[in-house]
């Protein structure tokens, strides 16, 4: 081959390449995966999200792209970001956390949904039957808010004699916080308990609240669901043993970063289902035929180390029960 010919070959190639390349991966699906927290604080729910997808045969990069959009715990964030990805004409928003699902809801009746939320979605409006949802919309509920009585009733049989409990919540969160508070104040009411709803809207302002729980008497701590309490994790582990007020979460970090005590479902598992979800609806299921699931094991973790720290022994009957217990 002659060298000018050459030149001419191997310039169209170079121009072709890139070209090529970018038809492939225009041609790959789009999920827009949203959430109202950070990637560092549900780092671990994404891993399980992206290994239901590969469940399905969708790898991030290959047969299918990603475009990702946190809101850092700024829930007023959440609609620019919705309609961005509207604008974008991506294949299925993926709206993990409850304030992302009811945003995309908000944002699209074409786009399919698959949400991950801790409240109960007919409720909240996000479907009209959980084993038919109908519209463009399914996904997971890890009942959170219907769970919270019993971490409650859990607290009440760990510390029998208090008669004081402590609920904290995020108002900015405001579907939730209503939610767990009216199921928690309800609870309270049923075991004879006097509880107080603690407003926190910062990590800052965690401090303060547990000042105002030791001027109220609180003897024992529910910290409520939501991505600033995911966020400030171990601050609150450090700080229930500080103020030596008993407390229990929802997550098994708690636990594994000093907390006493969590109970909950696996949330890893339930982001895994929505990789799932994601990944059928890509291959042609339509949302509103596929049953939201739900969680179908709950799990009780307790750390002696802590318990030991508080001067708390816990009952057999708790250590009997446990699925995890931290030493």
């Amino acid at each position: 081959m002659r060298r000018r010919e050459f030149i001419a070959q191997f310039g169209s190639s170079a121009i072709l390449w890139p070209l090529v390349a970018r038809a492939q991966q225009s041609a790959m699906p789009i999920i827009g995966f949203v959430n109202a927290g950070s990637r560092e604080e549900r780092r671990d729910e994404l891993q399980g999200f992206i290994r239901g997808l590969g469940e399905t045969g969708y790898i991030e990069g290959q047969s299918v792209a990603i475009e990702y959009r946190w809101a850092d715990g700024r829930i007023d964030r959440l609609p620019a970001m919705m309609a961005d990805l509207v604008d974008r004409k991506v294949s299925v928003i993926a709206a993990t956390t409850t304030p992302a699902a009811l945003a995309a809801q908000t944002a699209t009746t074409t786009i399919p949904i698959v949400f991950e939320t801790g409240s109960n979605p007919i409720q909240l409006g996000l479907v009209v039957s959980l084993n038919r949802p109908g519209g463009n919309v399914t996904g997971v509920t890890s009942l959170i808010v219907e769970v919270a009585p019993k971490r409650l009733e859990l607290l009440h049989e760990l510390l029998p004699t208090a008669k004081v409990m402590g609920l904290l919540v995020n108002p900015a969160d405001r579907n939730l916080a209503q939610a767990q508070a009216r199921e928690v104040l309800s609870a309270a009411r049923n075991l004879g308990l006097e509880l107080h709803v603690i407003d926190v809207s910062s990590e800052r302002e965690f401090e303060g609240a547990f000042g105002r729980m030791i001027q109220l008497q609180v003897r024992g701590l529910v910290i409520g669901a939501g991505s600033l309490f995911i966020r400030g994790i171990e601050q609150l582990a450090a700080l229930t043993v500080r103020h030596a007020l008993p407390a229990i979460y929802e997550y098994r970090r708690f636990p594994a970063a000093g907390g006493l005590m969590s109970y909950g479902s696996d949330v890893t598992d339930m982001y895994r289902l929505a990789g799932t979800y994601t990944g059928r609806i890509l291959k042609g299921a339509s949302p509103g035929d596929l049953p939201v699931q739900q969680p179908t094991k709950f799990e009780l973790l307790l750390n002696l180390k802590t318990a030991k720290a508080l001067g708390i022994t816990f009952p057999l009957g708790l250590l009997g029960r446990a699925d995890e217990v931290i030493e």
